[in-house]
């Protein structure tokens, strides 16, 4: 007979039983295959989720698909009714418990695996499709969660900073993680909670057992420590405390850090809590220098008989008579340039762009200088590079404001700076390729601009509709100069120019051609012209030093005056009250004074980078060192320069013997300086090394000398009798030690520059950090690492200098790669810590600083990187130095 298509046929089979036994052996046989390959799956994925924790997303992607396709196949089968008691009499037993069974199993030992604690919980299975379905649809939500590995119950602190502070975060460039992809998504932060024991953190190796001994609390989830893939700057504030062996451990750029606590803390340290801000705060109390050395125009008398001029982010209105400053604040970053209103009154000061991108975009204030308020805010978001020329309108009273903008093309723009308080630019126009030194309103024609730079002189008219048209100055067949250096209006209304051949030029009023070229006037370049209310042009030289005075058609007086070489060239030259003169020199100093009288020096400052910083012991006086080759002493009370001494190399660093009679000075070379204090006399000069002296610190006794040297090293020096004889003891060094048990080779001593040193107050211990994050101990009279640092938990520090310890942990903001913090000093009350950073920062913090999450005081002021912060002896004032700003900041402590 003909078979049926579709038909099978079976030999041997006597009842429907024994073909539904088949059905199901064949159903079982395929279901274990399925388990296997699962389990093998799973396997796999547990191997690689260890190093790459995403990997977990596919794996509950792969659970959620196989959960569906075997629910789908067990309710096929249970619709045949191939397994029910009614249909068959007796059950067959599924091998291995059937799916069902061994998938549970499986999700049992996925659970209690290598990767316990795993989000993957058990589902509960019904036979109920409903049930099922919603089952699947649940698991598969779940399985859209990103996560690197499973999480740890924590509390997650990402910065130090708080409402207190508004510090950036730093753009150094950090490890490339391993993991997560770009677009892995971080698991949301947990809220402060209260402290708990807390599993022991896991680790790549699975073989020893040992670390499930360990209690540790932390303040970030395990999911962003940088073994488990995590983001190597998240994890600089993923502290972690062992409870049991009372140690700290933080990461600095994916390096771990391990800080022991005191034994006075250790029992009650509870790494959850929040530090709260000091009471005390700081006020700024005086400014130390001038910016004058790379910008112009920037020294004015107002009517308050202020004189008003900017250093770093500050501009500072200094009565000199009264001896009194006043600091307008409102700027983020450098300032370049300024202008005063024809009011008298209000101040126009423009910025460059900063490190914040957002805080610090370049822009104008325009601010009251009686209340220092600021009256309108222009160019936010508008400007590309800095603002290096503004001026406003004469004519008609100051409605207008122009600027240059120092970009590539140098756009000239006009600003109706009353309108809101944003103002509002009426028009904006290439100005030249070329660089742009200066730019004015006419003083007696409305809607006239004057702009001058490199080989050019522009003449711009601004039209009812908004619209600038230049005229360029004409030189015919005389010298072109390369510069036009500065310009001036007499009181006819000409143009009076300055240029780099030493030149003076007469433009005519209306026109753009020379009407009078008297060369000569200086031997070299004229770095300023002012033309005083008398009728006379007074011009400074920026490099015969000379102030000349002429007459209104430049005609010489025979009156002229030369500046000390000190003080450096002639930058700005501004009218006083009478014949007062007002002179900014290239030096970064101000003097004050008449053609006839003389001339005397108001205030001076450092030429260059400032790195050396330290305070007399006894007296409110403190030195700087820097990169100009100078060493000046400071009284902080009268605000003054007490001496100046030139030395032969570029500074490093500074320090200033207990008893306040020596001072030493490292240099860039690894030289380094005795100087008596009261004559100024060099003693003695040594050489440690060819790299420069980083840090320079005096035991607390006064016996011995430590010097930190960028080549590795610790110096040690005792001290003779008098101070004034120095016999080297040894360097702390780097040195190689063979284990008896092994081949291996292990070494001691740092690997990177040193940093910071701490005397203990004993005089007998050093601790000290390098640029590679390391905290080590030194036994100071023999020159010898002490190994055992956990023994070093208790010593009583005589300062608090170096940046890395258990008492400083809370001064590292999020993202921090070890070099964000510069400098960090401890009042000598000892409830106090201030810290310098990279981003023009100086932030008082309580101490000790022992808690991740610590609130401050963060204060501008500087522009650059702010290099060292030190308390005078009472406490009573905070020094702060910058970089490449050159200021010194005196801050009152409140």
């Amino acid at each position: 007979m003909a078979s049926s298509p579709g038909a099978v046929s079976v030999s041997g089979l006597t009842s429907p039983r024994d073909c539904i036994n088949i059905v199901v052996d064949a159903w079982n046989d395929m279901i274990e295959t399925e388990n296997e390959s699962l389990r093998e799956r799973v396997s796999d994925l547990e191997k690689k989720a260890l190093d790459q924790g995403d990997e977990i997303v596919c794996l509950r992607s792969t659970l959620a698909d196989v959960l569906r396709r075997l629910t789908l196949l067990e309710n096929a089968v249970n619709s045949r009714g191939g397994l029910s008691p009614s249909s068959t009499g007796t059950v067959t037993p599924v091998r291995n418990g059937g799916f069902r069974g061994a998938l549970n199993n499986h999700i049992s030992q996925l659970k209690d695996g290598p990767l316990g604690g795993s989000r993957l919980r058990q589902p509960m299975y019904h036979q109920s499709s409903v049930e099922s379905n919603n089952s699947i649809k649940e698991i598969a939500h779940r399985s859209n969660v990103p996560t690197a590995l499973p999480q740890r119950r924590g509390v997650h602190y990402q910065s130090t900073g708080s409402l207190h502070s508004d510090s950036p975060s730093s753009n150094s460039v950090s490890p490339v993680p391993t993991s997560p992809s770009p677009t892995h998504t971080p698991p949301p932060r947990v809220s402060p909670s209260p402290r708990q024991s807390q599993p022991p953190t896991p680790t790549r190796s699975t073989n020893s057992n040992l670390h499930f001994a360990k209690r540790w609390s932390s303040t970030g989830d395990f999911n962003n420590s940088p073994h488990n893939g995590g983001s190597m700057n998240s994890s600089t504030r993923d502290a972690t405390y062992n409870e049991e062996e009372k140690i700290l451990r933080m990461f600095l750029r994916g390096r771990p850090i391990i800080l022991y606590a005191p034994s006075s803390l250790a029992e009650t340290y509870d790494i959850t809590k929040v530090t709260t801000p000091p009471q005390s705060k700081l006020k700024l109390d005086w400014v130390y220098g001038y910016r004058g050395r790379d910008c112009r125009s920037n020294l004015y008398l107002l009517p308050t008989g202020e004189m008003v001029y900017f250093v770093a982010a500050v501009v500072v209105l200094y009565n000199v008579e009264e001896q009194s400053q006043r600091h307008y604040l409102g700027h983020t970053d450098d300032i370049k340039c300024i202008a005063i209103h024809p009011n008298k009154l209000l101040v126009a000061t423009g910025q460059c762009a900063g490190h914040d991108r957002r805080e610090s975009r370049p822009h104008i204030r325009i601010w009251d200088s009686v209340t220092l308020n600021t009256v309108a805010i222009l160019g936010a978001g508008d400007f590309e590079r800095s603002i290096c020329c503004i001026s406003f309108s004469k004519a008609d009273g100051g409605q207008l404001l122009c600027a240059v903008d120092e970009a590539n093309d140098h756009n000239i723009s006009v600003w109706d700076w009353q309108k809101g308080e944003r103002g509002q630019r009426i028009t904006e126009t290439k100005c030249s390729v070329d660089t742009v030194i200066a730019a004015e309103f006419h003083p007696l024609e409305r809607n006239c601009i004057v702009t001058c730079g490199k080989s050019h002189i522009s003449f711009w008219t601004l039209d009812a509709g908004g619209t600038l048209y230049k005229r360029m100055g004409i030189f015919e067949n005389r010298d072109k100069p390369k510069y036009v250096t500065c310009v001036a209006f007499n009181h006819l209304g000409d143009v009076i120019t300055g240029d780099s051949n030493g030149s003076l030029i007469i433009w005519a009023r209306g026109t753009n051609t020379v009407s009078k070229l008297v060369r000569g006037v200086h031997d070299g370049p004229v770095f300023s012209v002012c033309a005083l209310k008398e009728g006379s042009i007074v011009s400074g030289g920026g490099k015969d030093r000379r102030i000349v005075q002429l007459d209104s058609q430049l005609n010489a007086s025979g009156l002229e005056r030369q500046v000390p070489d000190h003080a450096g060239g002639i930058r700005v030259i501004s009218e006083g009250r009478g014949s007062q003169l007002l002179v900014g020199t290239t030096r970064n100093c101000v003097l004050v004074g008449s053609l006839s009288m003389g001339l005397s020096t108001a205030l001076t400052g450092h030429l260059d980078e400032l790195w050396g910083l330290a305070v007399h012991p006894s007296l409110p006086q403190f030195v700087t060192a820097g990169y100009d080759k100078s060493l000046n002493l400071w009284d902080s009370m009268s605000h003054s320069l007490i001496w100046s001494k030139d030395l032969s190399e570029a500074a490093q660093s500074a320090a200033i013997s207990p008893d306040g009679s020596i001072i030493i000075v490292g240099c860039v070379t690894g030289h380094w300086f005795a100087l008596d204090s009261q004559t100024r006399e060099i003693f003695t000069t040594h050489a440690d090394g060819a790299e420069p002296i980083q840090v320079i610190k005096f035991s607390p006794n006064g016996q011995f000398l430590a010097l930190g040297s960028r080549d590795n090293n610790v110096y040690i020096y005792q001290c003779g009798g008098d101070t004034r004889k120095y016999n080297r003891v040894g360097r702390c060094m780097t040195e190689r030690k063979r284990k008896r048990s092994s081949s291996l080779t292990s070494f001691l001593g740092h690997s990177s520059f040193i940093t910071h040193l701490d005397w203990s107050a004993d005089s007998q211990l050093l601790r000290s950090n390098s640029g590679d994050y390391e905290v080590l101990y030194w036994n100071a009279g023999l020159c010898r690492q002490v190994p055992q640092s956990s023994s070093m938990r208790d010593v009583e520090w005589a300062s608090n200098s170096c940046t890395l310890s258990f008492e400083t942990i809370g001064i590292w903001p999020e993202g921090a790669d070890g070099t964000d913090v510069n400098f960090c000093d401890r009042a000598n009350n000892k409830k106090l810590l201030a810290t310098a950073d990279d981003f023009g920062k100086v932030k008082l913090y309580t101490y000790p600083v022992t808690q991740p999450r610590s609130l401050c005081h963060s204060y501008g002021g500087h522009s650059s990187h702010v290099t060292a912060v030190t308390f005078l002896h009472d406490d009573s004032r905070l020094i702060s130095t910058g970089g490449k700003d050159t200021a010194i900041l005196q801050w009152a402590v409140v």
